[in-house]
């Protein structure tokens, strides 16, 4: 008798916990729907940069931190869905740098991008990263050794990097990984969706559900 009343028990525990993770689940889609509509800024700024038609339907927005492992294993899977659907994908790349140090490697990119070699130095800096930013022997000074292998000019590189505007617009990347309770990277977000529960798999069903509603 105690073991059918303990087992009903933990039934309707995990009957509540359902119940509720479900109404967790709806209430924050239709709040980041909601800001989809009333304030799209939200997931993408005028300094964000994008790789894939502006035309797209389907926009991935990611936040991502150049130092973050996770970051760098992910970015070869989106390439991947990208290339397998032509013209219908848009990654919108925003700034969440977390990881110490992190803000340094953002005005590097940042920088990268005014001598257009944006998309150069993030793929050679997550090809690199086990060089420079092992979480076992970090090491981020070795990246100015790497760095040329991007063509780029070191000197004008520093230079620009002490450009104020950086610090205004990682700020302001982090404002919105806030509001979008965007807490580790990389945080993604499918036409406004979020990735929950996160894991390659779930991104690719996410996407998937989008090109399929969408095209």
């Amino acid at each position: 008798m105690k073991y059918k009343i303990f087992f009903g028990i933990c039934l309707a525990f995990a009957g509540l916990f359902a119940v509720t993770s479900l109404y967790y689940k709806n209430e924050q889609a239709q709040r980041y729907g909601n800001m989809v509509v009333n304030d799209p800024t939200v997931f993408a700024r005028e300094h964000s940069k994008t790789l894939g038609p502006e035309d797209a339907k389907v926009v991935i927005v990611e936040f991502m931190d150049p130092a973050c492992e996770t970051c760098a294993a992910f970015s070869p899977l989106v390439k991947k869905i990208m290339k397998q659907n032509p013209g219908k994908i848009k990654l919108v790349l925003r700034y969440a740098p977390f990881h110490d140090g992190a803000d340094g490697f953002v005005k590097i990119l940042e920088a990268a991008g005014k001598q257009d070699k944006y998309g150069e130095t993030l793929n050679l800096m997550f090809k690199t990263q086990h060089m420079w930013a092992s979480h076992s022997n970090y090491q981020p000074e070795k990246l100015w050794d790497i760095l040329p292998n991007a063509g780029l000019d070191i000197e004008q590189l520093k230079k620009d990097m002490s450009d104020p505007a950086l610090d205004a617009i990682i700020a302001q990347d982090l404002a919105d990984a806030k509001t979008l309770n965007v807490r580790k990277t990389p945080g993604f977000f499918v036409n406004g969706k979020p990735l929950e529960p996160f894991g390659s798999k779930q991104l690719i069903r996410l996407i998937t559900a989008e090109l399929d509603r969408q095209y």
